[in-house]
């Protein structure tokens, strides 16, 4: 335990992304699997102005930008095998570009169904299939499936859906996480508080559903954790935690092993608060399932989750200036990516100095956000009307 706590005290900031013309909240983080690690490694950031940017890894500056127009986007996602990097849209399709070219046009247009509104999504691990999540629109909440694989007439073609799943779901699918190593195994969240594991290599969605967990809230947030990821956890919009063990479906061991209505009551942080969750850590060398939250005023706290609770572990600040939206954990170097609502990607490595340091006043941003920006509040989430 130490181990982790020295390593992740000891991460400082040693880069921060180069001013842009609109600065916006930086919603989701990820990095390219190919050269991971590697110069010429690139970072892609899903933002509130309706764009991708692509980062240079280590200069953080940007490279290329990608728009949603007229939808918006929801999730940003590389491919495990290439450079492309993808992502749900409201104008009913899922995106990809190529991230090494400046082409503003996708090169591939994955169309879902008439009415189709989509808000999450993810690709399997050997990028054979896409899955993504809707709106509800009337009584209908779809995961919608597509074959990502590329052949030569797909690129001047939009592609249509393999089908959709349209019965475990009763509202607004918020979530879609794909197994690391099992390309077969997808987990769900609605604001339904379902969250749905499935096999789709099972033909019908009745005899694919292996289990559903309920975390009694709207889920903002799901993953894989444990040993060959048999695990899922959870949280919810009103700071909740939920984790679940896949192992005990068939035993009479009860399959939760944690579920925390509201963290920020129960939660003893050193020297300050939690104000919101932003996501879960699997270390998989040490076989810990980690929990990342943060103040309003910018300092990140890392948990360790236990059967019998969370427990704060160590604290990040001196980063950024307010919210902390989304967060990339490089487990081969053991460097983090943080992005907020103050504009700024900021790269940390282990006991690394910032080169050109020039400390930010806040620069929380006052114009409004979109809707489906998620907004971190002391209140509880307030759920739709049915």
């Amino acid at each position: 335990m130490e181990k982790i706590e020295e390593q992740f005290a000891n991460l400082h900031v040693v880069k921060r992304s180069s001013g842009t013309k609109e600065p916006t909240y930086l919603l989701g983080i990820d990095t390219s699997k190919t050269v991971q690690g590697e110069k010429g490694s690139l970072v892609a950031v899903l933002c509130s102005n309706e764009s991708i940017r692509i980062y240079d890894k280590e200069r953080l500056n940007v490279l290329r930008e990608f728009s949603g127009y007229p939808g918006l986007l929801n999730g940003v996602k590389f491919a495990n095998s290439c450079d492309s990097v993808y992502s749900a849209c409201t104008d009913g399709t899922v995106k990809c570009w190529d991230a090494r070219l400046a082409s503003e046009k996708p090169v591939q247009l994955f169309k879902g169904y008439p009415s189709n509104i989509f808000i999450s999504f993810d690709i399997n691990c050997n990028d054979y299939i896409i899955c993504a999540g809707t709106e509800k629109v009337d009584d209908d909440a779809l995961l919608v499936f597509w074959d990502a694989r590329v052949n030569s007439q797909d690129l001047s073609t939009a592609k249509d859906p393999l089908g959709a799943y349209s019965e475990t779901h009763s509202d607004d699918i918020t979530q879609v996480c794909f197994h690391p190593s099992n390309p077969n195994m997808v987990v769900s969240g609605s604001t339904d508080g379902l969250v749905n594991v499935f096999d789709i290599s099972v033909d019908n969605e009745e005899d694919a559903l292996i289990t559903t967990c309920n975390s009694v809230s709207s889920v903002s947030c799901i993953g894989w954790s444990g040993k060959d990821y048999k695990q899922i956890y959870c949280m919810t919009h009103d700071e909740g935690f939920c984790w679940w063990d896949l192992n005990h479906l068939d035993t009479d061991e009860p399959i939760t092993r944690l579920n925390i209505r509201d963290v920020r009551e129960i939660i003893n942080v050193k020297e300050g608060i939690l104000d919101y969750l932003i996501g879960g850590l699997y270390h998989e060398k040490m076989d810990r399932l980690f929990v990342i939250g943060g103040t309003n005023t910018g300092r990140i706290h890392l948990m360790n989750c236990t059967t019998s609770g969370l427990i704060h572990v160590t604290s990040l600040q001196g980063g950024h200036a307010a919210t902390v939206r989304s967060f990339c954990w490089n487990m081969q170097d053991d460097s983090l990516l943080t992005g907020g609502e103050d504009a700024q990607l900021l790269l940390w490595k282990p006991g690394a100095i910032e080169k050109t340091f020039t400390k930010k006043d806040s620069m929380k941003i006052a114009s409004s956000v979109h809707q489906r920006v998620r907004v971190h509040s002391n209140d509880t989430y307030k759920r739709r009307k049915k």
